[in-house]
């Protein structure tokens, strides 16, 4: 193992990073999860191509994904958790400035691996926010 890289973390991965691929793979991963939380969500056609590669993530992709996710958390909110909600406004603000000036080691991963490992942190984030809603006594939620 290289020095300085710890073995839990080996890429000094965060989930607020800023550049465009990152994000693009944030609001994929951000999308799958409000596709699977509700009964024929609006964005799960566009979430179903993407993951099947019939779509690939271009700005025109990422533009028609933000419209049809942003329908799905105004509709139905009262059907989301409020982390969905608040996932989506930091990352699509992020998406409408440009990218931020990276200081340290330059990002030498590409695109598509770099959307892979955002949407995954992605998924596991809005999961982790869903486990306490699961525990309740009782099953209620």
């Amino acid at each position: 193992m290289a020095p300085g890289i710890s073995p839990a973390n080996p890429m000094g991965l965060a989930l607020d990073q800023y550049d465009t691929p990152w994000l693009e793979g944030r609001l994929r991963g951000l999308a799958e999860a409000v596709a699977e939380t509700l009964d024929a969500a609006r964005c799960t056609r566009c979430v179903d191509a993407l993951a099947r590669g019939r779509k690939r993530f271009t700005p025109r992709t990422v533009d028609e994904l933000r419209r049809l996710l942003e329908e799905d958390l105004t509709l139905r909110r009262a059907e989301l958790p409020a982390a969905f909600r608040a996932a989506y406004d930091e990352i699509s603000r992020a998406l409408d400035v440009p990218p931020k000036a990276t200081t340290g080691t330059p990002v030498t991963v590409s695109a598509p691996v770099r959307r892979t490992l955002a949407h995954q942190m992605q998924r596991d984030r809005l999961q982790d926010e869903r486990l306490p809603d699961e525990r309740l006594p009782g099953g209620e939620h």
